[in-house]
């Protein structure tokens, strides 16, 4: 459980004021006030008591008392009253009037175009109620509407009124057709250039022009100027990452992409992906949900030197030491100073235009730089788990395995009883997980679906929605932690119970085609080279003999004790020309989902490794299913390109009374039965007696 903190109540800043001299800090009560705003806006976290060390360190427990006494008194006393959706969208309106705006719109990313924001940046949720991942919302003089992808379609359609915003497919219709339908000629589209990438910006500017519609980047955002009692930045600390998880240090890092710069002639490289950054410094923090990143921005030079942009009030005095002479920390304000100093004399600059601001390039731009057009130079190599990085994801998952275990066993038994709701679920399971010491937090918001919400891809649970688990229902239950040494996900469909007799026929065929199309990824093999995109065909092929399909894709990247969603590597029907490389972990979930009574996905987390070669006496020999370690499959003798294959990482049953045998190959039924034996091996010895029973129960052969 998270840290117990004290109750004491606040005595006033006076006496705060005595003891932080008394404890030598340095800090004023208005400097522990600023401090606790950022705080506050801040996700509260597995270790609460953790921001005490913006403070000092080894603070005397009167004092820690009276800052979480302080801390609990500010929370109290922030404003939580918001004016409706309606008001919302008038206020928007009235300030598009006042810029001479026609129209505007509002992203769901914030600075970083990351998955997760902070508060601060949650202008979209803010502003429709919308609480998925992906979204934008346009607004105009007199119409407004929601674009979200094939994941979101039902969501979004229970959380933004209908009244005030149509509902569009972000992929079948293309926002900027809507746009040019929704203005006249002449009119002026307003945007914030800190939040769209440049690539964005230029395919908009075009389709508008055409038109005769002025795409106009706005100096301020619009509705930060009406959102009332908007949060501040998240301010968090700034924590090292141990080597002995990150496998290297900082300085090889740094040194290694460096000379990749040089060797091309590009002089710095602008990073604006947090978790790039936080690998490269091997860095960690808390400013956003469910990921361990300090939002930040840095400059990479070919000297592999860094200049690290970020509130200075996060670093304690250890980070500091950490990071060493060779990264020079800058308050955020200073960030364009910085790229017009890097750009002077015409320097090549490299930044990423899938992730980089149109802000940042056209400042570039304007400070005389080259602006080279590449991939974030950290994206690959943070992908390409090193050995410690494996052997660390691989311990996270032993560990993360036992207690999805635990969790199932006591399903087992309450499920059937009809008693159980969603939020109960999520809970038991937080509490299963949180038995680990090395339990840093989900890595993302639990998916509970029982029944029909399981039909809805990203489900959140939230009173309002909570449902109860019917017996001879399905239920959808996708989660992921954190650890220090590794992040997983994993998702299993379980039985509440026996099946509908009615519909169990049709379930049991659907989950077991799923089933098919994730054996058959996770067998695949591959010639170096090879995309997740041209393996993606192996997920679907099953459904679609069956004429069904899923509409989100079947693998993403992972990272390590970082994003639970990392690129470049996915496999997906999207295009991707990223090969496949030995370290990269990726997810294996093809699903199912019947709107309205079901939803069905099996995930495991998978890890590229290159296949071995077999003694040539063995060639010719069945291939056996893949696993870990020395049970791990070789290459027949005799082939003639190197070739990379799948280890599963996951270790939790997949649910056997869903299976229907006949479906599967007796290949099929050997990899479920072998599967199931490493799970059983490797989860034993850490359950008690009852837990292994069942487990024992459940990875039985078919």
């Amino acid at each position: 459980m998270p840290s117990a903190i004290p109750s004491a109540a606040y005595r006033g800043d006076d006496a705060l004021a005595t003891l932080l001299t008394e404890a030598g800090t340095g800090r004023s009560p208005a400097d522990v006030r600023a401090l606790l705003a950022g705080v506050l806006a801040a996700p509260e976290g597995e270790e609460p008591a953790a921001w005490t060390v913006l403070v000092g360190e080894n603070l005397p427990p009167a004092l820690a008392d009276q800052l979480h006494a302080l801390k609990a008194q500010l929370a109290a006393e922030a404003p939580t009253a918001n004016p409706g959706p309606a008001q919302r969208l008038d206020d928007l309106r009235a300030a598009l009037k006042r810029r001479d705006l026609d129209g505007f719109i509002v992203p769901r990313g914030d600075e970083h175009q990351g998955e997760y924001v902070p508060p601060r940046a949650q202008r979209l949720g803010w502003l429709t109620g919308f609480t998925g991942s992906a979204g934008n919302a346009v607004v105009t003089t007199d119409h407004a509407a929601i674009f979200v992808d094939g994941r979101y379609t039902l969501q979004v359609r229970s959380e933004v009124p209908a009244d005030l915003y149509e509902y569009r497919h972000l992929i079948e219709d293309p926002l900027a057709d809507w746009i040019v339908a929704a203005l006249p000629e002449g009119g002026r589209f307003g945007f914030d250039p800190w939040l769209h990438t440049i690539g964005w910006v230029e395919k908009t500017r075009a389709a508008l022009e055409r038109a005769g519609i002025l795409l106009v980047a706005c100096e301020d955002n619009p509705l930060d100027s009406v959102w009332q009692g908007q949060p501040p930045a998240p301010l968090t600390p700034v924590v090292p990452q141990d080597e002995a998880f990150a496998g290297e240090s900082s300085a090889d890092k740094r040194a290694r992409l460096a000379d990749e710069l040089g060797q091309k002639g590009i002089a710095a490289a602008v990073l604006t992906q947090p978790d790039s950054i936080a690998w490269l410094l091997n860095i960690r923090g808390a400013d956003v949900p469910c990921t361990p990143l300090p939002l930040s921005f840095a400059i990479l030079s070919a000297d592999a030197s860094v200049e690290l942009f970020l509130d200075p009030r996060k670093l304690a005095p250890q980070t500091r030491a950490h990071l060493g002479n060779r990264v020079r920390v800058r308050p955020v304000e200073e960030f364009g100073a910085a790229l017009d100093a890097v750009a002077r004399g015409s320097a090549r600059v490299l930044a990423d235009p899938t992730c980089t601001s149109a802000w940042i390039v056209d400042r570039l731009h304007l400070a005389g730089a080259r602006v080279e057009r590449d991939g974030d130079p950290c994206a690959l190599p943070k992908a390409c788990k090193n050995a410690a990085e494996l052997a660390g994801t691989r311990a996270a998952h032993v560990r993360d395995g036992a207690a999805l275990v635990r969790f199932l066993h006591w399903f087992s038994e309450a499920a059937p009883t009809g008693t159980l709701t969603e939020l109960a679920v999520v809970e038991r399971l937080l509490a299963c997980r949180r038995e680990n010491e090395r339990f840093r937090g989900v890595s993302f918001d639990t998916i509970a679906g029982a029944g029909p919400n399981g039909a809805i891809v990203h489900y959140r649970v939230t009173p309002e929605t909570d449902r109860r688990l019917e017996p001879g229902s399905l239920f959808l239950l996708d989660s992921g932690a954190q650890y220090l040494d590794g992040t997983t996900d994993v998702t299993r469909t379980l039985t509440v119970g026996e099946p509908d007799p009615a519909m169990a026929a049709e379930m049991r065929d659907r989950f077991t085609r799923v089933l098919k199309g994730h054996i058959a990824l996770s067998t695949a093999r591959f010639p170096r080279g090879t995309t997740g995109s041209q393996l993606d065909v192996l997920a679907r092929l099953p459904l679609w003999q069956a004429g069904l399909d899923y509409d989100h894709g079947t693998g993403h990247g992972v990272g390590s004790f970082l994003s639970v969603h990392e690129g470049p590597q996915r496999v997906s029907k999207v295009g991707n020309t990223v090969a496949l490389q030995p370290g990269m972990i990726l997810s294996n979930e093809p699903g199912y989902y019947k709107t309205g009574a079901y939803g069905i996905r099996i995930e495991n987390l998978i890890v590229v490794q290159p296949v071995e070669e077999l003694a040539g006496e063995l060639a010719g020999a069945e291939r056996p299913a893949p696993m870990a370690g020395a049970e791990r499959p070789v290459l027949i003798a005799g082939a003639e390109r190197p070739m990379l294959e799948f280890e599963p990482l996951t270790l939790v049953p997949i649910d056997r009374a869903l299976i229907e045998r006949a479906l599967l190959s007796d290949a099929e039924a050997a990899w479920v039965d072998a599967y199931h034996a490493r799970v059983r091996e490797s989860l034993s010895p850490l359950l008690d007696d009852a837990a292994r029973r069942w487990l024992e129960q459940a990875t039985a052969p078919l």
